[in-house]
C-alpha cells in the first residue's frame, strides 16, 4: 500500500491538475474534497454541474450557507480522513493536511493574481471578476477553518512536506516539480 498524498492551497492554484497528474504518475486514485462537498450540496437541492461550479453565483451561495452550518464541512472531512487512511489516493483538500498525521502533504502557493489568471482562462471570465472570486473564496475559507478547526489556512504551512510556489510556472512545470519531490519522499 502506498502512502496517501494531500494537496492543498488557495482557490484556482492548480490542485486538481496536480492531483490527477500525481495519481496517474504513481498509479493512485484522485479525489477532490470539493467533489464530496458537492454531493452534500446536491442533497440540499443545489445544481452542481461543472468543475467551475464553486465560482458560480449558486456555488458562492452554498459557500455562504456553510458559514452557518459546519456539518457540511465536518462530514466531508470525516469521509476524507477515512479515505486517506486506506492509502493509495491523492486528495485535494483545504483542511485535511491539518487534520491527519502521515502521508505526503503538498502546499501549492502563489499570488492571487496567478490564481485569478488561471480562473480567467479556465472559466472564460474577466480578470477582475476572477480576482474578486478568488479573494472572496480564500477569505471565507480562511475564516471558516479558523472557526471550525482553529488553524490559520495559508499562514501556518508547518504541516507540509512539500511547498511549491506556482507563480511563473505552467501546469506541466508544477506537476513535474511535484512528481520529483514526491519521488524523493516515497
Amino acid at each position: 500500500m502506498q502512502k496517501s498524498i494531500i494537496i492543498s492551497g488557495p482557490p484556482a492554484i492548480g490542485k486538481t491538475t496536480v492531483s490527477k497528474g500525481l495519481a496517474s504518475a504513481f498509479g493512485m486514485k484522485s479525489l477532490s474534497g470539493g467533489d464530496v462537498l458537492k454531493e452534500l450540496a446536491q442533497e440540499q437541492g443545489f445544481e452542481t454541474k461543472g468543475d467551475d461550479w464553486w465560482d458560480t453565483k449558486e456555488g458562492m451561495a452554498f459557500l455562504s450557507q456553510r458559514k452557518d452550518n459546519y456539518e457540511f464541512d465536518k462530514k466531508v472531512d470525516e469521509k476524507l480522513k477515512e479515505i486517506f487512511l486506506k492509502g493509495n489516493v491523492v486528495i485535494t483538500s483545504y483542511t485535511l493536511p491539518w487534520l491527519v498525521q502521515g502521508g505526503i502533504k503538498i502546499w501549492l502557493g502563489g499570488s492571487r493574481q496567478n490564481s485569478a489568471k488561471r480562473m480567467q482562462t479556465r472559466d472564460n471570465m474577466e480578470i477582475s471578476d476572477a480576482l474578486e472570486i478568488v479573494k472572496k473564496r480564500y477569505e471565507e475559507n480562511k475564516a471558516l477553518y479558523k472557526k471550525l478547526y482553529g488553524f490559520d489556512f495559508g499562514d501556518d504551512l508547518s504541516t507540509f512536506d512539500i511547498i511549491i510556489n506556482t507563480d511563473g510556472l505552467d501546469a506541466k512545470s508544477v506537476l513535474d516539480a511535484a512528481i520529483q519531490k514526491v519521488r524523493e519522499l516515497i
